[in-house]
C-alpha cells in the first residue's frame, strides 16, 4: 500500500476523524465476556457498536464525511445507496449538519430501517436489487440536484471514521495494559474492517484482524486468496441483509489485503444462533449482519485460546420477527 495515494487513508486519518467525531459519536465500551472466555479458552472482548447513534458503527464515516463538506455546498445535500445502517448513519448526520438526503434503498430492506431512516428526515427511492443499479440512481440524483454522494464504504473518509471503533479498542486495551491478538468485524464492503486494521495496526503490529462474512457472501475470503475483488453470485439470498454487497471496495481491498489475516464466514443458521446467544448471554441486541464475527467465534473460526480478541457486534438495528426468529433457536 502506497500511504503517499490520497485514496487510502492512515491511521492519522482515523486520528483526525476521531478528533471531528468527539462529542457527537458514542465511544461505546469494550466490555470483557467471562462467558466467552470461558467457552473459548481466551480473553474475549466485545465492541458493541449496536449502542452507536443509529444501533450501528455507520454514523462514524458517514459524519466524519459529511462534517468536511464545505458549508456553502450543504444545501444541495447528500445522496447515498444502503440497505439500511449507512442510510440511518447518513440521515442522522445530515440532521445534525442542516442537510437535505436522499438515500437509494433496496425495496427489499428491512421496513425498520426504512421507517428509521424517513423518521430522520431523509428521503428514500427504492430499487430492485436484482435489475437495477444503484449506484447509476445515486450518481443520477446526484447530478441533478448538484448533491455530494456519500458512499457506504469506499471514501477515505468515511473509512476513516469507521476507523475510530478500532482506535477505541486500542485506546482501552492500552489503558488495561493488554495486548490486542485478534479482532474480528463483520464486512460488507470492508469499510469498517479496513478502519479498524489500519488503527490497530498502528499500535499492534502483531494483532490479527479477521472479516467474518456470511457464507455464500464469502467475496473477501475469495479475494484474498485470488488478489483481486471477486464478486458475489447473486445480490441477495442471506438474511444478513446488512452485509449483501456484491464485491469489496477498491480502496478497502487494498487496505484489507495487506493489513488483515484472512476471513471467516458462518452461516445463516449459526448467525441466528449467535443473536440468541448474545440475547441470553450478552444481555444485547445484535442484528443478523451484526452477529457473523460472534457466530465464527463461536463456531471455533477464530483461534482464541490464550488470546486477547475483540469481537465487534456491529449494529443492532433488526426486525422484530427476525428476531423472533433467532430467539426460537435457544
Amino acid at each position: 500500500m502506497n500511504a503517499q495515494t490520497p485514496s487510502i487513508p492512515t491511521a492519522a486519518d482515523v486520528d483526525a476523524a476521531a478528533e471531528r467525531l468527539k462529542g457527537v459519536a458514542v465511544r461505546t465500551p469494550l466490555v470483557f465476556s467471562p462467558i466467552l472466555s470461558e467457552l473459548t479458552g481466551g480473553r474475549i472482548f466485545i465492541k458493541p457498536e449496536t449502542l452507536q447513534r443509529t444501533g450501528s458503527f455507520k454514523f462514524r464515516g458517514a459524519y466524519n464525511r459529511m462534517v468536511q463538506i464545505a458549508p456553502e455546498q450543504r444545501a444541495a445535500g447528500v445522496v447515498a445507496c444502503s440497505s439500511g445502517n449507512h442510510a440511518q448513519g447518513v440521515a442522522a448526520a445530515a440532521k445534525l449538519l442542516g442537510m437535505p438526503a436522499i438515500i437509494v434503498m433496496p425495496n427489499d430492506a428491512p421496513a425498520l430501517k426504512r421507517a428509521r431512516t424517513i423518521a430522520l428526515g431523509a428521503e428514500v427511492v427504492g430499487y430492485d436489487r436484482v435489475t437495477e443499479d444503484r449506484d447509476a440512481i445515486a450518481a443520477a440524483i446526484a447530478a441533478r440536484n448538484g448533491a455530494i454522494l456519500v458512499p457506504p464504504y469506499d471514501d477515505p473518509h468515511v473509512i476513516a471514521g469507521q476507523g475510530t471503533v478500532g482506535r477505541e479498542i486500542v485506546e482501552d486495551l492500552v489503558a488495561l495494559g493488554l495486548d490486542l491478538d485478534v479482532v474480528s468485524a463483520n464486512a460488507s464492503g470492508g469499510g469498517l474492517m479496513a478502519g479498524i486494521s489500519l488503527a490497530v495496526k498502528a499500535r499492534f503490529p502483531n494483532a490479527q484482524p479477521i472479516v467474518a462474512e456470511p457464507a455464500d457472501f464469502d467475496d473477501h475470503a475469495r479475494s484474498f486468496v485470488s488478489g483481486v475483488r471477486e464478486r458475489n453470485a447473486a445480490p441477495s439470498g442471506s438474511f444478513c441483509d446488512a452485509l449483501l454487497a456484491p464485491t469489496p471496495g477498491a480502496i478497502t481491498f487494498e487496505v484489507n489485503r495487506l493489513l488483515t489475516g484472512g476471513a471467516v464466514s458462518a452461516s445463516d443458521a449459526e448467525v441466528a444462533a449467535a443473536v440468541a446467544f448474545a440475547f441470553l448471554e450478552l444481555k444485547l441486541v445484535v442484528e443478523p449482519g451484526g452477529a457473523v464475527a460472534l457466530a465464527a467465534l463461536l463456531q471455533g473460526r477464530i483461534a482464541a485460546k490464550d488470546k486477547t480478541v475483540v469481537i465487534v457486534l456491529s449494529g443492532g438495528n433488526v426486525e422484530p420477527e427476525t428476531y423472533l426468529a433467532c430467539l426460537k433457536t435457544l
